[in-house]
């Protein structure tokens, strides 16, 4: 009852899954590093490149538990496709995550997250407000998407995908924020950005004090600067073998 099925599908699947079972991994287990896990529950998912299959994680595990080889391998449609997979997902949780890998096939991978901070400013009238660096980042690509209660009705999938657009922020009203990314590495680095703004937010309104407001055209020129800053390369692709090396000295055990 208390412990895991001894799962290891190294070896066992193709090099492309196996590279995407690892970073996926490691994306749940820096939601532990950074305090954004919320027990069992919210996801991350990563498409396979070259196919239409999905990974996300088995419902009932912590964070902390999860490695590359309990992940489990599902159809678009949710549906466990994994021969002799020992666990299920959560379908509630999977229809928002159906929904935009559905819509946004150039995109490997979503992140959701259910943060104090992130339910705190989805859940003001204004949103995000562009107040820090952070934030920036996020206006650039920012979407919404009203409240409809818990996200198990199909057809609220397509008022979600009209929501989101092309945006690869989305802040999803009084439930938590979501990005996505064409890696698992921009996915994440998305969702830093995003989780930062928020709390830097939090944090000035509770200050009570006239906040300074960035113009929009500031706001409007920051994709193209950090276009220059990266030098054509993604966010993820400098940062995200950073997070991996740390995730392998904190849980050495992740990659199994």
């Amino acid at each position: 009852m208390y412990e895991l099925p001894p799962i290891s599908l190294k070896g066992q699947v193709s090099e492309q899954e196996w590279q995407t079972r690892v970073e996926l991994a490691a994306a749940y287990r820096l939601y532990v590093i950074h305090g954004w896990d919320d027990l069992i529950h919210t996801h991350i998912s990563a498409r396979i490149p070259g196919t239409e299959h999905l990974l996300i994680n088995a419902f009932g595990l912590a964070f902390d538990e999860i490695n590359a080889s309990n992940l489990v391998k599902i159809d678009i449609d949710g549906n466990v496709i994994q021969q002799d997979c020992p666990f299920s997902i959560n379908p509630a949780g999977y229809t928002i995550h159906g929904a935009v890998h559905e819509a946004r096939h150039e995109d490997q991978c979503v992140l959701h997250v259910h943060t104090n901070e992130t339910i705190a400013v989805a859940s003001m009238k204004d949103g995000l407000l562009p107040i820090s660096q952070y934030s920036m980042f996020a206006l650039a690509s920012m979407s919404y998407h009203d409240y409809e209660g818990l996200a198990v009705n199909q057809d609220e999938k397509k008022r979600l995908q009209d929501d989101l657009g092309a945006a690869n922020f989305m802040l999803l009203r009084n439930h938590g924020a979501l990005t996505l990314g064409k890696t698992i590495g921009d996915a994440f680095m998305h969702m830093y950005d995003l989780v930062r703004a928020c709390h830097i937010q939090v944090q000035a309104l509770s200050m009570q004090q006239p906040i300074n407001y960035v113009e929009q055209s500031i706001i409007d020129g920051i994709k193209a600067q950090a276009n220059i800053v990266h030098s054509g390369q993604t966010g993820g692709e400098k940062a995200w073998p950073a997070m991996m090396r740390k995730v392998k000295r904190t849980y050495p055990e992740f990659d199994q």
